[in-house]
């Protein structure tokens, strides 16, 4: 099932990278996505490994990459040069009839093509045209290359993201280029529901470096409102509240977030330490920032004495906010994300408290209770375990209809249906390498 009001939705997706993310939030709500791609090469990412899923049928080649698998599901691969005249021309057609088109190259890129915004828009005025790149279509650096890790670092991200003792690090996944998808997929939304009423389309400028700096939230208004530079770096501690981090235990960390003053009492309790809640030092959490040093020393002593379990089993119930800090394999096979064939929602605790004491020979033995890991048949690799929409609905629902496309895979499809070329035309523009991807005759 999947969100009616956009089962009619058109968009073509011409990015590399993570802007994939963008269009494959808007495919999950059941708009069509078609994802232009270079003939021979492809996505980028589709070599972005190991990992691959290897190919486990005729296919040449390592398979395809965990990166590209990741955020290119519901899509259809055309594989198209768009640097040959015919092929510009087939995107200007196809353009023609779509709602939206996502891409990510260098401002004035397209326009030499024919494939930009004012050229296309006078064509579809309906037509809406998101743009991504690194610093936007205007200002000083708009013609510069922009990756995830680079805008981290330029704009203050990665100043405030490491260990306080030590060097800045770049977050671990490319939050960047997600928070820059997710601002995108809401501005498309957004630049629909107003063309609904206007009638009109537009084009969005959206860049990393804006988002970056947006999603800054109350790191950057501290420094608005001060004048003064930022803190650096405070490893899992927050700069405001106080505790808020991870502390050692004997076997691993547990963090604690102890985010006001009723929870930093329970906290108090919890340690056997009561007392600490009535200490004037710490009885307020301006007070606790002020004494961070002598506090959070003071909870580690206590915190370290124990495994890790006995303090998670100590907080559970207690209304205090706490959690192990897992790997990915453990997040994919955790209790809350996960349940039992026997178990609903309502009782996926239980089947937690069963789990612990199974054999760890089973970790595949729950399936996904909150739906966050879906399979897939991949037309090449077979069985496929991919991440699935976060949001539920109460009466519609995102889903997961088609595997990541393999390069080119839907070429002939969308060249036949949408664009009602023939065969014969089709076979030219494969012989001329204009286009790719298996030819559905062979």
């Amino acid at each position: 099932m999947y969100i009616d009001d956009f089962s009619s939705l058109k968009l073509w997706n011409c990015t590399n990278t993570q802007k994939p993310y963008c269009a494959q939030i808007l495919g999950d709500m059941g708009a069509e996505v078609i994802k232009i791609e270079h003939p021979t090469r492809g996505d980028d990412t589709r070599a972005w490994g190991p990992p691959f899923a290897p190919y486990k049928d005729r296919r040449a080649g390592e398979g395809e990459s965990a990166y590209y698998l990741s955020v290119n599901r519901n899509k259809k691969s055309v594989a198209v040069s768009f640097k040959e005249k015919d092929g510009a021309r087939l995107i200007q057609t196809l353009a023609a009839d779509v709602d939206v088109i996502v891409e990510n190259y260098l401002p004035g890129t397209l326009k030499k093509y024919g494939l930009d915004y004012k050229t296309l828009s006078n064509v579809n005025p309906r037509l809406i045209y998101a743009s991504i790149t690194g610093y936007g279509q205007t200002g000083p650096y708009s013609s510069r290359a922009g990756f995830d890790v680079m805008v981290e670092a330029e704009m203050g991200l990665m100043h405030i993201t490491g260990p306080r003792d030590g060097p800045p690090v770049k977050v671990g996944v490319a939050v960047t280029d997600l928070t820059t998808g997710l601002y995108a997929a809401n501005s498309i939304l957004a630049a629909i529901i107003e063309r609904g009423q206007s009638g009109q389309g537009q084009s969005l400028d959206v860049c990393l470096s804006d988002c970056q700096v947006a999603t800054l939230a109350n790191m950057a208004q501290s420094v608005l409102v001060t004048g003064e530079r930022d803190g650096g770096r405070y490893g899992t501690s927050h700069p405001s509240v106080v505790p808020y981090r991870a502390f050692r235990t004997k076997d691993g960390d547990v963090l604690i977030g102890g985010a006001n003053d009723r929870l930093f009492g329970i906290l108090a309790k919890c340690l056997g330490k009561a007392e600490w809640a009535s200490d004037e030092r710490f009885s307020s959490n301006s007070a606790r920032v002020a004494n961070r040093e002598v506090l959070e020393k003071m909870i580690e002593d206590m915190t370290s004495s124990r495994p890790s379990q006995e303090w998670l089993d100590t907080f559970e119930g207690t209304g205090l906010a706490y959690a192990k800090i897992n790997d990915i394999k453990d997040t994919l096979e955790h209790s809350h994300g996960t349940r039992s064939p026997w178990c609903n929602y309502m009782t996926c605790f239980t089947a937690r408290a069963l789990y612990s004491k199974l054999t760890p020979s089973l970790p595949f033995l729950l399936v996904v209770a909150r739906d966050m890991i879906k399979q897939v048949q991949h037309p090449a690799y077979g069985k496929l375990k991919v991440l699935n929409s976060p949001v539920k609905y109460s009466r519609t629902q995102p889903s997961i209809r088609t595997p990541p496309p393999l390069l080119g895979e839907h070429t002939d499809e969308v060249l036949r249906d949408m664009l009602r070329l023939g065969e014969d035309e089709i076979k030219r523009l494969r012989e001329n390498k204009v286009v790719g991807g298996e030819s559905s005759t062979t």
